[in-house]
């Protein structure tokens, strides 16, 4: 497709003034347009297409194809078909001529017998150093408007396309090179602090008299023979998260050109063409591409390859020893899978903790119903290992118990949203491990998404077995009890219709308009409501996720029901919506008078609900909403208005307009 230079983004000094009035020097940046001075295309065009050759020759620079068969086949569609066209000319030519120098060099000490233990690993960590380099410098890169600098290859998490792109200027000091070599040593440096030093405050102050050796190995968690039984005191593991990131198919981008330089000191670890995706602990659909049910092949992959690791993990393991297990994943399904890979591999979970990870800023979690805190889930060898199985309608009162009992201080510790539903699988997986295994004493009703003909199925329904899931899914109820209690001052659970309840909890757990289907159906379950009556009616499906409709989209699409809410009272809130929008919050008061819900207690509940979880619009908030919220916003301005006027005396203001300043809340 080509490409322009849109602007040069520059560095300046200027005097500013502390606040005891002397002067300081203060660096800023500052931007400009291009001028044909710093157009160099042509220039870099004729060194790069003399270097090429020599180098493909050579294999300084990577030949290596975009694999075909992927998650992510972005690279190939918008025309880099090889590793090496996710970088610009320019980029090109500066890491072909940087790898060219580091195998110049480690030759030359090669060969005059200077390539010391020490020197050679100085170098693998130069080869990381430009790689880090190459993460910042590839047609993959982005400008980070409000924080002036750039983002790197993988602040998504996967191969999206960038219209723009940024790249650092490598040869200025303090920058590019310089700054990749200084951030890998000081990354060196800080661990080397933490497990090598003798001073006050280190991590191992608590072991400071006792001496040790630290062993680093590159093999798979599923076979550690060089590790005896019941010899390891803790494991600490973040495991990858089902299908939410393809580890393998993104290292090949940093693979291609490792080999090429620390490939040259540690060959061992660098015998394949590309990474190993077939060993990966992922559920990696690809892999099972033109089987019938592949999604459900490849997650029940990832749970057989976990329960291995997990396997192991239990073998190494004192039988008083304990092992961590990091996780963040909305989809119920992979937190499924990793309990019972768990609880197969002998373990039991005996405490959680939410701990918040995700910075605010982060693009694979901006705008999306996404997680933000990570589970730390805390796992000790089952000692007492029976195979009596214990009833579920015994257990399932203990699970929502256990949940109760931590989700009031997990909302006073901040976790809110999606994450206060994360939060509660903690607990409620607590409660399900200790009593396992569980069965049913009552047949479970075939669920409806397994009636009919479906060819895809691993496996048949099994009435009486019981999963982690339905102890996720009891946790889940808890959560929305709770919730709607909290929302409304009045009787919100016993006044709030499935439909509505529905509206409101997916827009106080996901606080986006767009979340996965799959959540989107537990939650419906979990407030008693059918699908049928979600899509086409409150949301449309879109690929894999649901959209939810404001009030405009119901009436355009048609799928607005009775104003009299007897379908359910978010009909009642968007015919009002609408009319206060269209006409005036008076008619919005008169249509309700008509259908008999002006002194209605369960429309009053309804809207009391729904001005707690719809994002304020900027009338309220003095904050611009965004595209995609701005509908729902616009919706919020309009019930709030008729919430003032109609009912100011009766419904409190919305609580979480305390947070913002414009209007008195």
């Amino acid at each position: 497709m080509g490409e322009q230079l849109f602007t040069v983004v520059y560095k300046r000094q200027v005097i500013t003034k502390t606040k005891t009035g002397k002067n300081r020097m203060k660096w800023v940046r500052g931007y400009r347009a291009p001028t044909a001075n710093d157009d160099n295309r042509g220039l870099v065009a004729t060194l790069l297409s003399d270097k090429l050759p020599e180098w493909e020759a050579m294999d300084i620079v990577p030949n290596e194809a975009y694999p075909e068969n992927t998650n992510d086949d972005r690279p190939r569609q918008y025309g880099m078909p090889l590793w090496r066209d996710m970088f610009s000319p320019r980029q090109l030519l500066a890491h072909g001529v940087a790898v060219e120098v580091f195998q110049e060099m480690l030759e030359a000490d090669r060969s005059n017998g200077s390539l010391t233990e020490v020197r050679a690993m100085a170098y693998v960590y130069v080869a990381i150093g430009m790689d880090k380099l190459r993460d910042y410098n590839s047609r993959m890169t982005r400008w980070i408007v409000n924080r002036e600098t750039l983002a790197n290859t993988f602040d998504r998490h996967d191969f999206a396309f960038k219209w723009s792109y940024a790249e650092m200027a490598l040869l200025i000091e303090g920058m590019g090179f310089d700054w990749a070599i200084e951030a890998t040593g000081k990354s060196l440096r800080e661990l080397i602090g933490m497990v090598g030093a003798n001073k006050r405050g280190d991590m191992l102050d608590a072991v400071q008299k006792v001496t040790g050796t630290i062993a680093v190995t590159n093999g798979s968690g599923a076979s550690m023979p060089h590790i005896a039984d019941r010899s390891v005191d803790a494991v600490v593991m973040d495991p990858p998260y089902g299908a939410n990131v393809m580890y393998a198919e993104l290292s090949d981008f940093f693979y291609v050109w490792l080999k090429r330089t620390a490939g040259l000191v540690v060959p061992e670890l660098f015998t394949r063409r590309l990474a190993d995706k077939e060993s990966e602990a992922v559920a990696n659909k690809t892999h099972f591409q033109g089987q019938k049910g592949a999604a459900k092949l490849a997650n029940r992959d990832y749970q057989d390859k976990m329960a291995g690791i997990f396997a192991e993990c239990r073998r190494v393991l004192k039988d008083d020893g304990i092992m961590t297990v990091m996780f963040t994943h909305k989809d119920t399904g992979a937190w499924d899978a990793l309990a019972m890979s768990l609880m197969h591999a002998g373990f039991v979970i005996t405490a959680s903790w939410p701990v918040n990870t995700e910075a605010s800023g982060s693009l694979h979690i901006k705008d999306k119903a996404a997680a933000n805190s990570t589970i730390f889930l805390v796992c000790r060898p089952r000692i007492d290992e029976g195979d009596e199985a214990n009833y579920w309608e015994d257990v399932e009162p203990l699970v929502a118990k256990a949940v109760r009992e931590r989700i009031g201080d997990f909302q006073i510790a901040g976790i809110t949203g999606v994450d206060l539903y994360l939060a509660s699988f903690g607990p409620a997986l607590e409660a399900f491990s200790r009593h396992w295994p569980l069965t049913r004493g009552n047949p479970a009703p075939l669920p409806p998404a397994k009636r009919g003909s479906q060819g895809d199925l691993l496996e048949e329904f099994d009435p009486y077995a019981v999963r982690p899931e339905d102890a996720l899914n009891a946790a889940r109820r808890e959560v929305k009890a709770w919730r709607l209690a909290q929302l409304a001052d009045r009787r919100a659970a016993n006044d709030m219709d499935p439909a509505t309840a529905w509206v409101a909890l997916a827009w106080d757990a996901f606080r986006a308009p767009q979340f996965a289907y799959d959540e989107g159906l537990r939650l419906a379950r979990a407030v008693g409501l059918d699908m049928t009556q979600v899509v086409g009616r409150l949301a449309e499906k879109k690929g894999s996720d649901l959209k939810l409709w404001d009030s405009a989209t119901r009436v355009a699409k048609g799928a607005l029901g009775p104003a009299n809410g007897s379908r359910g009272m978010i009909d009642a809130l968007h015919h009002a919506a609408q009319t206060a929008q269209k006409t005036s919050v008076e008619a919005a008061r008169d249509m309700l008078e008509a259908n008999g819900l002006l002194d209605d207690d369960e429309f009053k509940v309804a809207l009391e609900v729904l001005l707690e979880v719809l994002p304020p619009s900027k009338t309220f908030s003095g904050i611009e909403a965004d595209d995609a919220i701005k509908p729902a916003a616009d919706d919020f301005d309009a019930l709030e208005k008729l919430r003032r006027i109609v009912y100011g005396d009766e419904i409190g203001a919305p609580k979480q307009l305390s947070l913002y300043d414009p209007l008195d809340a």
